[in-house]
């Protein structure tokens, strides 16, 4: 990176960021967001937008439908958080992530924008602001626009999406949003805009009313107006046949493993049919849908031995990963788990959802994060399980650790954290 984009990251990074220092805000508001955005001449209405929340399958569902977006002629621009290697990556256009000089233009001219506001916006609504003015710039045709936490009072939530997508609703940033999924289904529910179509991911009786309340044209319900009809393993991913409000899609294939990347890819579908008012044409599906890849899920990096990088981050989300092995690799469970956690999982429970009694070793790791939980709290309670663990004082030292102690034929899984497996990316010199 040159030095004008560090000197923009700079001042970026002097802004409270929630991903990193999360807080309940007393009085949240978007009326920054809007103050900010109205300066910049309301690039977010300069564009069409489909919005995305969810507590896990965003970034993967996101992925999905900007391929079919641009398999079927537009031009697209891609907004999802957080990155694995790169601040770059959560802006993209057509595929391509931001350039350097770009992203430090951007960053660095709403230095005067915020001065000229009087008020101290945060590091997301900052970089949410960026997007905006570049997806403006370029003309792009329409937004997959990923909330960054909730909904309701995300700073993505200043745009207005013509369709709505929810994936599910689980127990993550409940300390901000929660503490119940009613309530973080709630904060969800905010980005339903009247007039607008919702494809409701999330399928718990209780929650549904939720979210068909908001005032959407159409609600498509899971298993009702969309869903998967098969969802079968297939070498390197999923075959799906895929029921839609247009009729049924057959032998559709997706390079992602785990039956998760089936439901993420129904949703995307039915979100492209939402938007575009119609059927799509099942060529132009499958050749979108076959090249998506999603770094940092279940993510192959090595053969030899075998090294998966996978970033399931909460239970919900183990839970996902630990039915892809069983699934996808026929029950074969890592010899060498690598593991970080943040503040406010469970390490115990994490660990047992991840079946890590079944490895021979787990090595922990401090997440690069403010929020990164202890590596002695991960060792402590992975004996308390009866499993062999040991710290390492790094992601880096940690990965290293595990390919040495690794034998002929053993497979390493490192997981736990988006940041964990962005800094083994890194590390094993992926991307």
């Amino acid at each position: 990176m040159g030095s004008s984009l560090a000197d923009a990251l700079e001042y970026l990074d002097s802004h409270v960021n929630f991903e990193t220092a999360p807080l309940r805000r007393a009085a949240p508001t978007l009326d920054r967001m809007r103050a900010l955005c109205h300066l910049l001449g309301d690039p977010q209405d300069a564009f069409a937008v489909v919005h995305l929340s969810g507590t896990n399958g965003k970034g993967s569902t996101a992925r999905m439908l900007s391929a079919l977006l641009g398999g079927h002629g537009l031009s697209v621009g891609t907004y999802t958080s957080p990155h694995l290697q790169r601040i770059n990556e959560r802006m993209a256009w057509d595929g391509e992530a931001i350039d350097d000089e770009s992203l430090a233009s951007l960053l660095g001219g709403l230095e005067a924008y915020e001065s000229h506001l009087g008020v101290r916006l945060t590091h997301f609504e900052l970089l949410t602001a960026a997007a905006f003015r570049w997806f403006a710039d370029n003309a792009v045709e329409v937004v997959v626009l990923e909330v960054g936490m909730g909904g309701r009072w995300d700073a993505t939530n200043v745009a207005t999406g013509s369709v709505a997508v929810i994936t599910n609703v689980g127990l993550d940033h409940a300390e901000i949003i929660g503490p119940t999924r009613v309530e973080i289904a709630v904060e969800k529910s905010g980005i339903v805009k009247p007039g607008s179509v919702l494809v409701l991911g999330e399928t718990d009786p209780a929650l549904v009313p939720i979210f068909s309340s908001r005032g959407a044209a159409a609600v498509w319900h899971r298993n009702v107006e969309f869903g998967c009809l098969r969802n079968s393993v297939a070498v390197g991913g999923r075959v799906l046949d895929l029921m839609l409000p247009s009729g049924e899609l057959t032998d559709v294939f997706v390079p992602l493993r785990g039956e998760h990347q089936g439901d993420n890819a129904a949703c995307a579908v039915a979100a492209a049919e939402a938007f575009f008012g119609r059927g799509l044409d099942a060529t132009v599906v499958s050749s979108a849908l076959a090249e998506v890849t999603v770094p940092g899920r279940f993510e192959i990096v090595g053969r030899h031995p075998l090294v998966v990088l996978d970033g399931a981050h909460n239970p919900d989300g183990a839970r996902a990963l630990a039915k892809t092995l069983e699934d996808d690799l026929a029950g074969r469970w890592p010899d060498v788990l690598v593991v970080g956690f943040t503040v406010g999982r469970d390490p115990g429970e994490m660990l047992s959802i991840l079946g890590a009694t079944r490895s021979r070793l787990v090595i922990a790791c401090r997440p690069p994060s403010p929020r990164g939980l202890p590596v002695a709290d991960v060792v402590a309670a992975a004996h308390g399980l009866g499993i062999e663990a040991v710290g390492a004082p790094s992601v880096g030292a940690a990965v290293r650790q595990a390919v040495e102690a690794a034998r002929m034929g053993d497979f390493v899984l490192v997981t736990g954290s988006l940041y964990v497996v962005g800094d083994a990316r890194t590390v094993l010199a992926v991307g």
